[in-house]
């Protein structure tokens, strides 16, 4: 069977955003019968930064149902870091499917708004 390279990076690229919804998804404890996957996550795929420059949020799954604050830093490859708390409020909502917006501190004279979305 032929496949063209678009029809390669189009499924590639379904396959990605597959994985990103089971992630988010907020069956089970995380983790495959063999104890051996990693833990899922979600956040860096549904995340936009307005003025990024590297940075990205990533949220672990366990965290959405978390009954106190988290804060996480945003680093990523950038050559500085920025954190932003999520409330335990703002954490179930993303856990309900809805996307929640947050400035992070201050650093190197400029934040951002992170907008987060889990589902």
């Amino acid at each position: 069977m032929n496949i063209t390279r678009k029809r390669f990076l189009g499924a590639v690229g379904t396959g990605s955003v597959v994985l990103w919804l089971q992630g988010c998804g907020g069956g089970g404890g995380g983790y495959g019968d063999d104890g051996n996957d990693p833990p899922q996550s979600c956040g860096a795929s549904g995340t936009a930064i307005a003025g990024n420059h590297g940075h990205v949020l990533t949220i672990p799954e366990a965290d959405l149902a978390s009954a106190t604050d988290k804060t996480y830093s945003i680093q990523g490859s950038a050559g500085h870091d920025h954190t932003v708390t999520l409330t335990a409020a703002q954490l179930a909502s993303l856990k309900a499917g809805q996307s929640v917006a947050v400035t992070s501190t201050t650093t190197s004279a400029h934040n951002h708004v992170v907008t987060a979305n889990c589902a």
